[in-house]
């Protein structure tokens, strides 16, 4: 037995028993009727699973078996994913690539998230993927790839004392801009410089401008932007020193990748927002909750859903609006199955509509 749900009066396939419209309630509903529809035998699971999760044509039809944060998001819905999105045209959902645990070689994967309504997936570079496996699952699927993600700037940072260390980073960035224009996409994100006990913060602002800069004739070349993160680096700290350090290097080439979650425990999104302003490139989607962070420890308040932390999302795509912001945005949450990909695709369609 399975329940699914419908926005019309018919069922989804002649296949399947229905002798009543099925709804789940709220603005998804078409009526207060409700009835468990029987999927016949000669249905298989994997034909289920695959139009479990289509959204498009202003319909959705989910399979319903899911956990009660799930469920209340879906109920709580309009009756369409379209009407979502046409609030704020030109928003596109992306996810890290990363994220998508399943089975399955890169098409397979790409396959999944088109399903489930997201626009692109962000890789990492350097990484062991194959590249040629990756262009052509985005070809066949129509998934973008609007930038990659930096995978060496923890270890081989650009602001390290070590003047190998900084060349074995500056080696990755440049692997990652090469990958970033092999796929089409846009921008590199980087966490320019991390501050520590052997590191000082004047010293973690040269150096990282110094090494930055020698990669520019590269990104300015392949039309490749690189786009700094703010996380927990213990630099930039203030959003008026995030944009004055994106303006010393006095080239398009160079803006922000702004995670929305990450600045919560130490201030306001909208407040980053309004100041870096067109200097946002692409946004990172992520939730975090003060107070789990309060009872339970720093690192716990990133442990909640979107939509049900501490970022007013309403307040912050409003301030994306004042600023002319259309673009990317991509959720950088626990990753997991279908379930779990369906749930945060549907949250980011809230919040782009809240």
């Amino acid at each position: 037995m399975a329940w699914i749900t419908k926005t019309t009066r018919k069922c989804i396939s002649k296949q399947i028993e229905c002798p009543r419209q099925f709804s789940l309630g709220g603005e998804l509903g078409m009526n207060n009727q409700k009835s468990k529809c029987r999927i016949s035998k000669e249905i298989s699971r994997r034909r289920f699973l695959k139009s479990s999760a289509i959204m498009a044509g202003g319909a959705i039809a989910t399979q319903v078996e899911f956990s009660p944060a799930a469920s209340a998001v879906i109920t709580s819905f309009p009756a369409s994913v379209s009407a979502l999105r046409a609030s704020r045209p030109g928003m596109k959902k992306a996810l890290k690539y990363g994220m998508i645990q399943m089975e399955g070689n890169v098409l397979d994967k790409f396959k999944l998230i088109k399903e489930l309504g997201f626009d692109g997936v962000e890789p990492n570079s350097p990484s062991a993927l194959d590249r040629s496996e990756v262009l052509q699952a985005r070809d066949a699927t129509g998934i973008e790839i609007p930038g990659v993600v930096d995978s060496v700037h923890w270890r081989q940072t650009l602001s390290d004392p070590d003047p190998e260390v900084r060349d074995a980073g500056r080696r990755g960035l440049e692997t990652a801009i090469r990958d970033c224009k092999f796929y089409g996409g846009t921008s590199v994100l980087l966490v320019p410089a991390v501050v520590k006990k052997g590191v000082s913060y004047d010293d973690a602002y040269r150096r990282s401008q110094e090494e930055i800069r020698k990669i520019l004739p590269l990104a300015e070349d392949l039309g490749i932007q690189i786009a700094f993160e703010n996380v927990w680096n213990q630099f930039l700290l203030s959003p008026l020193e995030a944009a004055q350090y994106v303006d010393e290097f006095e080239s398009p080439m160079v803006g922000w990748h702004f995670d929305v979650g990450n600045i919560v425990n130490s201030g306001w999104p909208e407040h980053w927002i309004k100041i870096l302003n067109k200097r946002i490139i692409k946004l990172d989607i992520k939730e975090f909750s003060r107070e789990k962070m309060k009872q339970e420890g720093l690192w716990t308040g990133f442990q909640v859903p979107l939509l049900e932390g501490d970022c007013d999302w309403p307040i912050v795509m409003k301030t994306l609006d004042e600023i002319g912001y259309r673009g990317w945005g991509a959720a950088e949450v626990r990753g997991g199955d279908r379930e779990r990909l369906l749930d945060i695709s549907l949250r980011m369609d809230k919040i782009y509509a809240s």
